[in-house]
């Protein structure tokens, strides 16, 4: 399974699933036990199936050229959901992912492990705003996991997590990181940028502790 776009930023926007390479016709199946909530089609993402699971995960399977399933049909784990296509808003074929709990999207490979056979990596797992918020990441590379799995592993995370910085009016990268009390190195290396990049107002910037 190859994953060609992650969880985070890309081009300037929230990528809030991942995508993963297919070739129209390829069968797309249910990574979990669940319940179809959704099986139709939306502008963007075309194709559309829905599943909420009982664990109260909610996946997204986009730009599908036909469906295999209808809403309210129970499926299980590995069963058909429809064929991978190019429908909606998609440039080639793909497969757009996105993992929700309770509305929030979560980066999905921080809750599954997409090997050979695809499998959810912990029954227990604490997810903090780092693994909802696509500006911690980028859609170009895979993020380094750590695995929150108690309630103290995950306050322990939230002390050391990347915040955001808005840049506004008059902004440099020496002010903002003065103000922030970084290296200008840090902030290029956490956002892929290069010292005389331009940097724009409302552009978001990862400020790493």
């Amino acid at each position: 399974m190859v994953i060609t776009s992650r969880f985070g930023w890309r081009r300037g926007r929230a990528h809030k699933g991942i995508d993963i390479d297919l070739v129209t016709g390829d069968e797309v199946v249910s990574v979990l036990d669940g319940i179809v909530r959704f099986s139709g089609y939306n502008t963007g993402h075309g194709r559309t199936v829905v599943v909420r699971h009982f664990n109260g995960l909610e996946t997204t399977y986009a730009h599908l050229s036909r469906y295999a399933v209808k809403a309210n049909d129970t499926v299980r784990k590995g069963q058909l959901l429809g064929k991978g296509g190019v429908s909606g808003n998609a440039r080639g074929s793909h497969l757009h992912m996105v993992v929700r709990y309770k509305g929030i999207a979560i980066n999905p490979e921080y809750i599954f492990d997409f090997g050979p056979e695809t499998r959810i990596r912990s029954q227990e797992l604490w997810v903090t705003r780092k693994w909802t918020s696509a500006y911690n990441h980028s859609s170009r590379q895979r993020s380094k996991l750590e695995l929150l799995t108690s309630e103290e592993e995950a306050l322990a995370s939230l002390e050391k997590e990347k915040k955001i910085y808005v840049v506004k009016r008059g902004d440099t990268l020496t002010r903002i990181a003065n103000r922030n009390g970084i290296s200008i190195r840090s902030i290029l290396v956490a956002n892929n940028i290069r010292y005389n990049s331009m940097l724009k107002i409302g552009q978001k910037l990862v400020i790493e502790p």
